[in-house]
């Protein structure tokens, strides 16, 4: 008996306010186990799940589930995981999440938690008691679930941490809250997108034990390889149309490569074709104009009817030869094209950091840790490393002089520049402004550049026509990443110093290895904190400070 799958996706269009098209006529299904949903950066892979989880809306088209759909959003300290249920919000309008104010809404159970206080402080009002409904345990369940969280020695959390704000939590931690969040509220079908961002070596293996053991349908979106070792279904999102394989998401690389190989294979064939069939159709023009002038030479010398029957003779076998051979080369032209279709080639984004000008001797930064100095000199390269809630962002807000930046919670630990000429990239690009356009996010850092070559610029990291007019809260984590870059690399003056905060959180494997190219090239400092050890190996480290 067929297994019906847990999502249906049939026919489904979606374009944004602005026209812009995202998905075009989309059909694809999700069953029961863990499904990898990948793609480039842009390709719609975070349009689909807020679709399936009615955040927004289809042009066309329809999306069902078989049950209540859950959701860990790429950005988690700016959107509750939210409960969406299959029915969506009406046509045109987007639900906005609200922001989670407390440990118990990152939770998704803050409004419970705060009815239930309310009732047993007497405030028994029908309202509260719907509120509650059957979760009379919440408070304890939702304890329990903190609890079983292994977040490291001193950063335990419990019953009595429900009230603690949000943003004291780091974004490792508040990844693994809101996923727990997720295993409370028991929902039968569960997005995560990139769920291993900010996660460190402790927090990434309780996720992966997690996605081991979980139960329903689960689909992750994410570029994190090893993540994606642990699924047993890959569905590519690429040019419109979703490619399901069965298997990892290295398998899947390897059937792509030899696939790949193949039509390189043909598109050569093909093309030495076409060239063959081209040759054959010049000599043929060079037979029929030879025989041409031999037959206007000839028909002098003999009767003009029968010059004028060899003359038809003959442009009825020269119409012959030409169309044959150009009828072969045509189809030959388009055996290539259609092989060369189906032979990928990828936009890649083009980062040059421009040449600040910063000497050897001069010093750009002091980073103080348990009371040691580190003076950050010339174009060094550092990256400050540690658990995840030891304050490596803290120090960060510190270095740049971010306003109202916490103390630090490690004593005798502080950072501070030594040049008013700092780009920072925060872990959550909390620096652009959602309800502004892309170019007036980046005309911010370029006041006197004219829109239109802002425009070209922006064309390199691939922030392309109607894009760079939507509203950046509408973007990929990919695409709001680009356009954060874009801001440091435009800024003018260029900066002495970058300060970049788990860079390739939401990039594609394509993206990094560019964004890896930028920074090796770069002449000014770097200060960068990352749990992506690979990347920290590629950028050419010159210091590592630990956090413990």
């Amino acid at each position: 008996m067929p297994v019906t799958p847990s999502v249906v996706l049939h026919d489904v269009s979606f374009a944004w306010p602005d026209g812009t098209v995202a998905l075009d006529h989309l059909s694809t299904a999700f069953g029961r186990g863990r499904t990898a949903l990948v793609g480039r950066n842009g390709a719609g892979k975070s349009t689909l799940v807020r679709l399936v989880t009615g955040e927004l809306t289809p042009t066309s088209g329809s999306v069902t589930t078989t049950g209540p759909v859950d959701h860990l959003p790429q950005r988690v300290q700016g959107a509750v995981p939210r409960l969406p249920s299959v029915a969506s919000p009406p046509a045109g309008r987007e639900a906005r999440p609200t922001t989670p104010d407390t440990v118990a809404d990152l939770l998704g159970v803050g409004s419970q938690v705060r009815a239930l206080r309310a009732v047993l402080a007497g405030d028994a009002t029908p309202a509260q008691f719907e509120a509650v409904g059957d979760a009379w345990d919440v408070e304890e369940r939702a304890g329990a679930a903190l609890a079983a969280l292994d977040l490291g020695p001193g950063a335990e959390l419990g019953t009595e941490d429900l009230d603690r704000p949000v943003q004291t939590l780091s974004g490792g931690h508040a990844v693994l809250v809101a996923v727990a969040g997720i295993r409370l509220r028991g929902r039968p079908i569960a997005f995560l997108d990139e769920p291993t961002n900010n996660l460190d070596r402790r927090a990434r293996a309780a996720l992966l034990d997690l996605v081991d053991s979980w139960r329903g349908t689960l689909v992750v979106v994410s570029h994190d390889r090893e993540l994606l070792e642990h699924v047993d279904e890959v569905v590519e999102l690429r040019d419109g149309d979703a490619t399901v394989f069965g298997g990892t998401f290295s398998a899947f690389e390897e059937h792509l490569a030899v696939q790949q190989a193949a039509v390189a294979r043909e598109v050569r064939v093909a093309e030495q074709r076409h060239r063959v069939e081209k040759r054959q159709r010049i000599d043929a023009e060079t037979t029929i104009a030879r025989r041409a002038r031999a037959g206007a030479a000839a028909a002098s010398s003999v009767p003009k009817i029968l010059a004028n029957e060899r003359r038809k003779r003959a442009e009825a076998t020269a119409g012959r030869l030409r169309s044959g051979s150009a009828s072969a080369e045509a189809a030959a032209l388009t055996t290539a094209r259609e092989a060369g279709h189906r032979l990928r080639s990828d936009d890649e984004i083009s980062v040059d950091l421009p040449d600040p000008g910063v000497p050897a001797s001069r010093r750009i930064a002091t980073i103080t840790v348990g009371g040691r100095a580190t003076v950050v000199q010339g174009p060094e390269r550092v990256a400050v490393a540690g658990d995840n809630g030891v304050g490596k962002s803290t120090l960060l807000d510190q270095l740049v002089g971010l306003p109202g930046a916490r103390q630090h919670p490690l004593p005798g630990t502080s950072a501070e520049a030594h040049t008013d000429r700092v780009g920072y990239l925060p872990q959550r690009k909390d620096t652009l402004d959602d309800d502004a356009s892309v170019l007036q996010n980046v005309r911010r850092a370029a006041p006197d550049v004219a829109p239109a070559e802002l425009r070209n610029r922006l064309a390199r990291f691939l922030v392309r026509g109607d894009v760079v007019d939507r509203a950046v809260g509408t973007l990929s984590g990919g695409e709001r990443f680009r356009v954060a870059l874009a801001g440091l690399v435009l800024a003018d003056p260029p900066p002495q110093l970058l300060v970049l905060d788990e860079p390739t959180n939401d990039l594609d494997l394509t993206s990094v290895d560019q964004l890896v190219a930028a920074l090796r090239s770069y002449r000014g400092a770097l200060v960068v904190v990352s749990h992506d050890e690979g990347f920290l190996d590629r950028i050419g480290l010159d210091v590592r400070i630990e956090l413990a």
